[in-house]
């Protein structure tokens, strides 16, 4: 029983079939995109700008930096009582006819709701500086700093007798009628305090002097107890934008801004990218298995080569390459090797062909021809003298 060659084939024939393991990668390929643009897209919303945090600087509940959780402990040990208030209302509840209110710049309060926070209290300090703040209590205008030494209070508040040297990185000109301590030699003072009317206002930028990280240095501690110190009870108010009385204000986005039909042409941009990526990623059916190495005929990269070379019409270049064909096949043909030099190969020549070597050493060692018409004499004379040669190794070998 004989097998059937054709089934044989069919056989060893490479199959062209898409392979489930092909389409399988594919699959895992695009799902691994998604996941990292899902991973993308959630990095950028975690490290979107977002409104300040409730513990934010001078926070007397935070430990962080720029907290004030450590002048928070020292009251309470100079048996200070704290209420921590994050609403205006729980302040004004707190607060009672010999209360400090203590808190930073109210940021989102409007003017009025700062009057009315502040009103009620015999004594506020206002730990963050800011211009609106100057303007409200009409304590005076911004001042530069002219030197950075240690400055002491200088001032007839009996409070600050005993508290040393500070820095502060902020000083204010004074107004008409408010007192100035931790001035400079220019006058600036670090610290406004204004006793005037039925309560008292003090103002002081106190991030780099009351936070966690710089409250040990020179007399920080002192001057925070000396401020917050001097009533037995403190409500101290923390603002934030959830405690605002200020109306949201419409802001004009970029898509308001532009006419209606760029956000359409956008999207069907990005629409033809993607369409446009997905379908020059994709092959035309399956890989077709060819035969290698593919053979190509002598004769087409001969007739190749001598288009490119009458196309750049190099006489010299199509002779040497004669020569050197001529002088692999003649040192063949007279027994020498295949470094002989064109010298060697003439006198060989000319001694089994008894010519004179002058004009063999002329064809094979000389200079080449410079137009087509020494092109082809020196063709001529290259085949007439490897029919010679041959001629005369065959009649030697072929002679008794």
């Amino acid at each position: 029983m004989t097998a059937d060659p054709v089934a044989g084939e069919a056989e060893h024939a490479p199959s062209t079939a898409v392979r489930e393991k092909g389409r399988l990668r594919s699959a895992l390929g695009w799902v691994a995109i998604a996941a990292l643009v899902v991973v993308f897209a959630l990095f950028i919303g975690s490290i979107t700008i977002s409104a300040p945090d409730s513990r934010g600087a001078l926070d007397p509940e935070s430990a962080d930096e720029s907290g004030a959780l450590a002048l928070a402990e020292l009251l309470r040990d100079q048996d200070v009582d704290i209420t921590i208030a994050r609403t205006r209302s729980e302040a004004a509840a707190a607060l009672d006819a010999d209360g400090t209110l203590v808190m930073a710049d109210p940021f989102a309060l409007s003017d009025q709701a700062v009057e009315d926070l502040v009103a009620p209290a015999d004594r506020t300090v206002i730990l963050s500086s800011a211009s609106r703040l100057l303007r409200i209590f009409e304590l005076g205008e911004n001042a530069p700093a002219t030197s950075d030494a240690d400055v002491t209070a200088r001032c007839d508040l009996p409070e600050l007798a005993q508290v040393g040297a500070v820095r502060p990185d902020r000083f204010f000109t004074p107004a008409d009628g408010v007192t100035g301590c931790y001035t400079d030699s220019a006058g600036a003072a670090a610290l406004l305090v204004d006793d005037s009317g039925d309560r008292r206002v003090a103002l002081i930028e106190g991030s780099a002097l009351f936070g966690n990280e710089h409250l040990a240095e020179n007399g920080n501690a002192a001057l925070g107890l000396a401020l917050l110190g001097q009533s037995e009870h403190v409500v101290w108010y923390v603002p934030s934008f959830e405690d605002s009385d200020i109306e949201a204000q419409s802001v004009d986005t970029l898509a308001a801004l532009t006419p209606q039909w760029v956000t359409p042409a956008i999207l069907l941009l990005l629409l033809a990218g993607i369409v446009a990526g997905i379908a020059r990623g994709q092959r035309f059916g399956p890989l077709v298995a060819e035969t290698l190495p593919v053979t190509v005929r002598a004769s087409e990269t001969m007739h190749g080569r001598a288009r490119l070379t009458a196309k750049a019409a190099d006489a010299a270049h199509a002779a040497r390459a004669l020569r050197d064909g001529s002088l692999r096949r003649l040192a063949a043909r007279l027994g020498l090797t295949a470094r002989s030099t064109p010298s060697e190969v003439a006198d060989a020549a000319s001694d089994r062909l008894r010519i004179p070597r002058g004009s063999l050493h002329q064809l094979l060692a000389g200079e080449l021809p410079s137009n087509d018409s020494e092109l082809i004499d020196t063709a001529r004379r290259l085949a007439e003298l490897e029919t010679a040669v041959s001629t005369a190794v065959h009649v030697e070998r072929n002679t008794p």
